[in-house]
């Protein structure tokens, strides 16, 4: 079986996320390289195995999570696609079973917000993995005068740490934002419809969301 060490170590798709970072930096996106993949990753499996599901699903996930930006490195748009058209290419040639594949493609393919559905758990954990990685971090701008909302309200992200309930009934994503650099109202604008995505991922692995924006009940 292909192990997320194996993918994590290929030199062929390191270099297609190093690529596709680059691009987007020249965008003017947040970072999306080594750091965010990789956290994507493992939160990924680490949401599937606190809920149960057998380790090799979780081991899927991170694989998804660890690919799901590499779309990138061909356009912004549309990139969950180009994402998963890719991957199916890397992990067919590296001679991983098909039901795995498209199990891993499907989450790729629906992590983008503008098109995206929890279509199995492995969907669901990446996109609440994906979606909760907001922090100052990411920001490349060095230059606050020059921000724009997206590096404004990342930047302004203090802290940002997701759990799940003992009972396993509920994923939270709690933020602190220091409101002297960004207003909430200016988070809900960026991230509405990633926080309505994320509360159909939920749904779909049988969660309640909440989300916490500096000790606030928000959703």
């Amino acid at each position: 079986m292909i192990t997320f060490e194996q993918i994590s170590h290929n030199e062929q798709i390191r270099t297609y996320i190093r690529k596709e970072d680059e691009a987007l930096r020249v965008l003017g996106f947040t970072e999306h390289s080594f750091p965010h993949v990789t956290k994507v990753a493992r939160e990924s499996g680490e949401i599937l195995t606190a809920l149960g599901y057998p380790a090799r699903l979780a081991e899927l996930a991170r694989i998804a999570g660890y690919l799901h930006d590499i779309g990138n490195v061909v356009n912004r748009i549309d990139h969950a696609q180009s994402g998963a058209v890719m991957a199916f290419r890397l992990l067919d040639n590296l001679g991983m079973d098909a039901e795995e594949i498209a199990t891993i493609i499907s989450a790729i393919g629906n992590h983008d917000e503008s098109t995206a559905a929890p279509v199995n758990p492995v969907a669901a954990a990446l996109i609440l993995a994906d979606k909760s990685d907001v922090r100052r971090s990411r920001v490349r701008n060095q230059d606050p005068s020059t921000f724009d909302i997206h590096d404004r309200v990342n930047y302004a992200v203090e802290s940002a740490k997701t759990s799940i309930s003992q009972d396993k009934a509920t994923f939270t994503l709690e933020i602190v934002i220091n409101t002297e650099i960004s207003s909430v109202m200016d988070y809900f604008e960026i991230f509405l419809d990633r926080m309505r995505l994320c509360y159909r991922a939920a749904e779909t692995l049988k969660l309640h969301f909440h989300l916490i924006i500096n000790h606030q009940v928000v959703l």
